[in-house]
């Protein structure tokens, strides 16, 4: 799917669920992440997420794109357009759109430990990513000196 068919898809959405046109721009953000779609308020116009339509397909887009189009024709209607409004509330659960967007499904990244502190005393282990100035520090367990040592590698499980 490209920008185009993008458009002509809400224009539709917007003619058969909301009974009123969509004169704007709608095109696709490849960056956007954290959000399905995003509804500007100078230009009106509505980008939805490309990742989440290669992630979730057709069906997950179409209650994004309601979402948006909630926030398109309450804001040309001089109505409550925002989250919070009452009115976005009920035309959103009217035209069936969702209020959240799916979650991306992130790998986790290993966490990479460059410092190992070692207590003196009770032997007890601490791994830190950054220097430490160890003199201002002190074990958790005993209260005792830290030694460092520098890590080359991931820090266990």
């Amino acid at each position: 799917m490209d920008d185009r068919e993008l458009q002509e898809w809400v224009e539709q959405i917007s003619l058969t669920s909301f009974g009123r046109p969509f004169a704007h721009q709608a095109r696709f953000n490849r960056r956007l992440r954290s959000t399905g779609g995003r509804y500007f308020t100078k230009s009106h116009d509505i980008e939805i997420s490309w990742i989440q339509w290669e992630t979730f397909g057709h069906d997950e887009i179409e209650k994004i794109i309601k979402h948006e189009l909630c926030h398109y024709h309450l804001h040309i209607l001089k109505r409550g357009y925002q989250h919070r409004d009452h009115d976005f509330k009920n035309l959103l659960m009217q035209v069936g759109g969702t209020r959240f967007c799916s979650s991306l499904p992130q790998a986790p990244k290993p966490q990479v430990y460059k410092y190992r502190l070692e207590c003196v005393n009770c032997k007890t282990e601490y791994y830190r990513k950054r220097k430490m100035d160890l003199r201002k520090f002190a074990c958790g367990k005993c209260r005792g000196k830290l030694k460092s040592y520098t890590l080359d590698l991931q820090a266990p499980s």
